[in-house]
């Protein structure tokens, strides 16, 4: 693994549009891919965007842009034999994952790994992987295909469980199942809002955590790093706010930081991983880690990082992937990120409210511009620092509260 990295770094880079230049070819361009596209430019490299949609975040920033389905393996392949890309870097969930394995045996690079794109975008891979192989803690599972089999996955399990398709992104067909009567309006909405051709859905037993956490991951040239945890908040499967540092017992970051070295090791590839943990117990008592998913990419709760750290996760992605070092990640102060909602439907949002927005102390805000906006989509961002992580959310939470995405 070492040599094929090094080897990303062995020549010199050109310069984007001419001869020589390095290029990256971004497969998902919303607001996450924007902030890569951003790192990557910032270091010479030549950024391709590709989304189903046009003007998605990242293309607005990128040098060229293409808009394709990417689960139609044919056209993904045809763009990568057209592009020439010098990295093929997956940002979403719906990817034709076999054409990246059979990419990558032809000597194309994925990011980090075309196996770790396979298996963290299928929830029964990565579980199976995490469970399974490596004998982490989780919530106890099973995969179910049909009604039939579903209906008898959540009598094994029992109420309350967590029903969510194995392929989607954003909160998108997750139900928290109390009642017999949620039972089959649960399957339903899992079996529709499944990303890709996937037609499968995982129930999970209900765990009664104190705190859910992303622990970024850095794999890199010069070893592996974890970022300070960030404590998030989810609403309808979705994240509402993140902070950090989230609190946690130094015996259980420890074990945190154990948990995410051994699922990126099994992963493998150079990048950033975001690695979901729930934390059963309070942060002056023992506390139990259980595995949840892993993303391997920046992960959505971790835009807190670009004012918390000296180094954001879309910084420390780059630099991975491109085969330079990260050397040290430090926190600058406590931080915290809310997110901006869209009320509605619109294909032409507006947004207002931004001057009263940024007259919170130590506030900032990154608006997306999506072209496009549905209820509760997430059109932006604000970000807050303070003396403390409470004054530090309360901070982000007011400045998002100002800002009007008009319809």
């Amino acid at each position: 693994m070492s040599e094929i990295v090094t080897n990303r770094t062995a020549n010199p880079w050109g310069t984007p549009g001419l001869a020589g230049a390095k290029r990256l070819l971004l497969l998902g361009s919303g607001e996450l891919g924007r902030e890569v596209t951003i790192e990557a430019m910032r270091l010479g490299w030549e950024v391709v965007a590709v989304d189903a949609y046009a003007q998605a975040p990242a293309m607005q920033v990128a040098h060229r842009a293409h808009v394709l389905d990417m689960l139609a393996g044919d056209r993904v392949r045809q763009l990568v034999e057209a592009e020439k890309p010098d990295l093929i870097v997956p940002e979403v969930e719906a990817i034709a994952t076999d054409t990246l394995v059979a990419l990558e045996a032809e000597g194309w690079t994925v990011v980090p790994t075309a196996k770790a794109t396979r298996l963290t975008m299928n929830r029964e891979g990565i579980r199976r992987l995490a469970a399974e192989e490596l004998q982490l803690r989780t919530s106890p599972y099973q995969f179910a295909g049909t009604l039939e089999e579903y209906q008898a996955a959540v009598a094994d399990i029992g109420l309350p469980c967590v029903v969510k398709p194995i392929m989607s992104s954003s909160g998108k067909g997750q139900s928290l199942v109390r009642s017999p009567a949620e039972i089959e309006a649960a399957w339903d909405y899992a079996y529709s809002a499944g990303r890709g051709k996937a037609e499968r859905v995982i129930v999970e037993g209900f765990i009664a955590f104190d705190t859910e956490i992303t622990l970024l991951t850095v794999r890199a040239q010069d070893g592996t790093f974890f970022c300070p945890p960030i404590g998030h908040r989810q609403e309808a499967g979705d994240y509402r706010e993140s902070w950090q540092p989230c609190a946690l017992h130094p015996e259980t970051i420890g074990e945190c930081q154990r948990v995410a070295q051994q699922i990126t090791d099994a992963l493998g590839g150079w990048g950033l991983f975001g690695v979901e943990l729930f934390i059963a117990g309070a942060p002056d008592q023992s506390q139990t880690v259980y595995f949840s998913e892993v993303s391997p990419r920046p992960h959505d709760t971790g835009m807190v990082t670009m004012v918390s750290q000296n180094m954001s996760e879309f910084e420390l992605h780059v630099r991975a992937i491109t085969g330079l070092p990260i050397g040290r990640i430090e926190l600058l102060r406590p931080s915290a990120s809310a997110v901006v909602l869209a009320p509605g439907a619109s294909d032409q949002p507006r947004y207002a409210g931004m001057a009263e927005a940024l007259s919170i102390p130590a506030s900032k805000l990154r608006l997306f511009s999506k072209p496009r906006c549905h209820q509760n989509r997430r059109m932006g961002v604000a970000l807050a620092s303070g003396d403390s992580v409470e004054e530090a959310k309360a901070r982000a939470i007011a400045c998002a509260s100002k800002v009007q995405v008009l319809l």
